[in-house]
């Protein structure tokens, strides 16, 4: 697979692809080919990132580091295809590109790559998304389990979460059969108990929250500032917008001094 393949198998922004074909002229891969592989590599891939950051010091917009990780997914197409990996999971799992530009673009008013971070994660083939959800190799306690990730583009209707599920069973099955896991994690803002009181009872966000086993609570931090409103987190509470009823609802909480914080839950892998 070539890059310009990729950007249009992921729908990159047209804007995003004319910058990435100046930077294709700026940057010498063969310079960087050290950490290239090592950011396919799970084991090595968060190390080797923290490094190139340093390489790449002077990158505006974060640009270069863009190039460099979708080289790396254009190079993990082989792999998927080596696993028999279907197509669409490969698609589906490399658009997480695109939805976190254009989940930059809305909350900053521009195009840029905020997200280098966590995108390693995808082309090291640790996160893989599958139907509505993300699904990531984790551990917990020390066993091996299946960290649940929700997209900001997730239907969360039980009907789409059960076939997700189901789906990742059968993924993890078929392609990692060696993996053994009995539980799917999640740590997330959706599963706060805050919100409860906010939803209307047949709320998809409910039916989530439902699944889980909630393990522990985090009544601090600002995830939901991110998510919820697509803002940048460190935004005034009286400069939120309100226009869904779960905003409004969240926003008065916070101008009244509450937190929704964010919790960790659990639910048994008996699919």
């Amino acid at each position: 697979m070539k890059l310009d393949e990729l950007y249009h198998l992921i729908d990159l922004q047209t804007e995003m692809i004319q910058k990435l074909r100046i930077i294709r002229g700026e940057i010498h891969l063969s310079e960087l080919e050290e950490y290239l592989e090592k950011l396919m590599d799970e084991k090595t891939a968060a190390k080797s990132y923290q490094e190139l950051k340093k390489v790449l010091a002077d990158d505006e917009d974060h640009l270069k580091m863009l190039y460099c990780q979708l080289e790396c997914a254009r190079r993990v197409f082989d792999r998927y295809q080596e696993k028999h990996i279907p197509l669409i999971i490969y698609q589906e799992s490399m658009k997480c590109f695109t939805r976190f530009i254009e989940e930059c673009r809305r909350k900053n008013g521009r195009m840029f790559f905020d997200r280098g971070w966590w995108t390693y994660r995808q082309i090291s083939m640790k996160i893989f998304r599958i139907g509505e959800l993300e699904y990531e190799f984790k551990e917990y306690e020390g066993e091996k389990v299946i960290g649940i990730h929700v997209p900001s583009d997730a239907n969360l209707s039980k009907e789409a979460v059960d076939s997700s599920l189901k789906q990742a069973d059968m993924f993890f099955h078929t392609y990692y059969s060696s993996y053994l896991y009995k539980k799917y994690t999640c740590n997330s803002w959706l599963l706060s108990p805050v919100l409860k009181p906010l939803l209307p009872e047949k709320s998809n966000i409910l039916s989530f929250q439902k699944r889980f086993r909630i393990i522990r609570e985090e009544k601090e931090g600002r995830e939901c500032i991110e998510w919820l409103f697509q803002v940048p987190s460190n935004t005034d509470n009286e400069s939120l917008p309100a226009e869904t009823s779960l905003q409004k609802k969240v926003k008065e909480l916070l101008l009244n001094g509450g937190m929704v914080g964010c919790a960790y839950g659990v639910i048994a892998n008996d699919l």
